[in-house]
C-alpha cells in the first residue's frame, strides 16, 4: 500500500451523521479520522477496495493460471508472457486469456517459469464501499472521535465508580468484518 493512494471509505457527512453532529466545527478532524481509517483498514487487508487500475509484473508460475494481488476483477486490459501479447478468449474452446474474480486463466498457453516476465493490466475493486465495512470505518473513527479526551486512560475512577475503556487498535466486531476481506492470497 505504500506509495498508493487510498480511498476514502466513507464520508465526514456519513460520520457526522453517525455521531450525531450537526455542526461542520470538527470536519477537519473528522475529515483526518475517516482518511486515517480508510487507510488502516485497506493496510489491515493488504489490498484496497474501491475501483482502480492496476498494472502487475509477476513470476511466471509454469501454470495456466495467475491469481492477482487487487480483487474483485472487473476488466483485464492486456496480458503478456515474455514479451508475447495474449489475446481475449471469446468462448472456452478459443485460445487466449479470461478472468474471473481473483485471477486470470489462459487457454491454449501457460505462465512460462521466469522472473518476472507476465505483466498483467487490469481493473478491480467494488464501485462503492461494501456497507459493512463503511460501518467498520464508521465504528474506527467514532471510538478514535470520542477517545481523544481520554488519550492514556485505561481506567478512571469518579466518586466511587471506575469506568474501564477499550485499549485496542479496533473491536472484535470491526476485526471480524475486516477479516472478511483480507487478501489471502501469497504476494
Amino acid at each position: 500500500m505504500h506509495g498508493v493512494h487510498v480511498a476514502d471509505l466513507t464520508t465526514v457527512a456519513n460520520l457526522r451523521s453517525w455521531l450525531n453532529i450537526t455542526g461542520t466545527a470538527d470536519d477537519a478532524l473528522l475529515t483526518r479520522l475517516v482518511a486515517a481509517a480508510s487507510v488502516y483498514v485497506q493496510t489491515y487487508i493488504s489490498r484496497q477496495l474501491l475501483t482502480a487500475a492496476y498494472t502487475e509484473t509477476l513470476d511466471g508460475n509454469g501454470g495456466d493460471r495467475q491469481i492477482l494481488r487487487q480483487y474483485p476483477l472487473t476488466a483485464v486490459s492486456a496480458v503478456t508472457i515474455s514479451g508475447q501479447v495474449i489475446p481475449v478468449s471469446t468462448a472456452w474452446n478459443i485460445s487466449g486469456f479470461q478472468f474471473d474474480d481473483i485471477g486470470v486463466t489462459l487457454l491454449g498457453y501457460t505462465f512460462s517459469r521466469a522472473r518476472r516476465n507476465v505483466t498483467i493490466t487490469y481493473t478491480a475493486g467494488y464501485t462503492a464501499p461494501p456497507l459493512d465495512v463503511e460501518q467498520a470505518v464508521l465504528d474506527m473513527c467514532s471510538l478514535r472521535y470520542r477517545e481523544r479526551d481520554r488519550i492514556g486512560y485505561v481506567s478512571k475512577s469518579l466518586a466511587g465508580e471506575t469506568v474501564t475503556f477499550m485499549v485496542k487498535d479496533m473491536s472484535d466486531s470491526v476485526r471480524t468484518i475486516l477479516n472478511n476481506y483480507r487478501r489471502v492470497f501469497p504476494e
